[in-house]
């Protein structure tokens, strides 16, 4: 994993030119990241709560429902290491701004 911002969003969060990138703070960076995840998986819990597996030859019983959140969570992580939505870039030059005006007070 690098440490320069490279992924661009639609609001040009990222897209400095190859002389202007910018090293990133990796524990601000993980944060971004993870709250991406997060994100992806809130999103993604719904979407297998409509699923009726009782049905199923193999579908439905207390080991699915008990694996499903892990399952949801590790396919968001899955989603945001391979670019996700593009919050977390959004998310890290927020966090950014706010440690910023933090320090100034």
């Amino acid at each position: 994993m690098s440490n320069e911002i490279t992924n661009a969003t639609s609001s040009g969060y990222g897209t400095q030119s190859s002389s202007q990138k910018q090293v990133r703070d990796p524990k601000i960076w993980k944060t971004a990241s993870d709250f991406e995840a997060m994100t992806v998986g809130q999103m993604l819990q719904p979407m297998f709560d409509t699923v009726d597996t009782s049905k199923g030859f193999f579908g439905g019983g207390v080991g699915e429902s008990s694996f499903r959140p892990m399952l949801t969570t590790e396919m968001s992580k899955q989603i945001e290491k391979n670019g996700g939505l593009g919050l977390a870039p959004a998310v890290y030059h927020q966090m950014l701004e706010m440690q910023e005006k933090g320090s100034k007070k």
